[in-house]
């Protein structure tokens, strides 16, 4: 297997329900294995989300996990996920369906560089970039 970047997201308590969001915009397959399949008896973890990916017919690869027990949950705005790439790949929908329940921080529209694009944070708290960049 060659090296990979993926971004690997941590949620408080709610992984699946955001992962499962994700799969529907994305497509592809999703897995997810709980706390309790690795052999935690703790009821309190068992159905939370030790793992979980999806990977889209693209090749999009997005993991995330609930907040392992013992270790604090903590939020920021300092990390984006970051879609590119040409019209006509679906990028418009894919935003539009980020945006639902969300906030949008920077409209998805024609930029100053050319390209068509949108800051927003999804209703998991998550931010996203989605650029669709601008034909030579």
């Amino acid at each position: 297997m060659a090296s990979q970047l993926n971004p690997y997201i941590t949620f408080n308590g709610n992984a699946r329900e955001a992962m499962e969001f994700y799969h529907s915009i994305l497509g592809g397959d999703l897995t997810v294995n709980t706390f309790g399949e690795f052999g935690n008896p703790d009821p309190a973890v068992a159905d939370k989300v030790m793992h979980s990916m999806v990977t889209s017919p693209r090749g999009y690869m997005l993991m995330a996990s609930d907040t392992a027990p013992g270790m604090p949950f903590t939020a920021g705005n300092n990390m984006s996920i970051s879609l590119s790439g040409d019209p006509g790949e679906g990028l418009e929908d894919v935003w539009d369906k980020l945006a639902a329940g969300g906030t949008v921080h920077v409209p998805f529209e024609k930029q100053m560089w050319g390209d068509v694009f949108g800051l927003l944070t999804d209703r998991y708290g998550i931010q996203w970039m989605v650029d669709v960049v601008a034909q030579q």
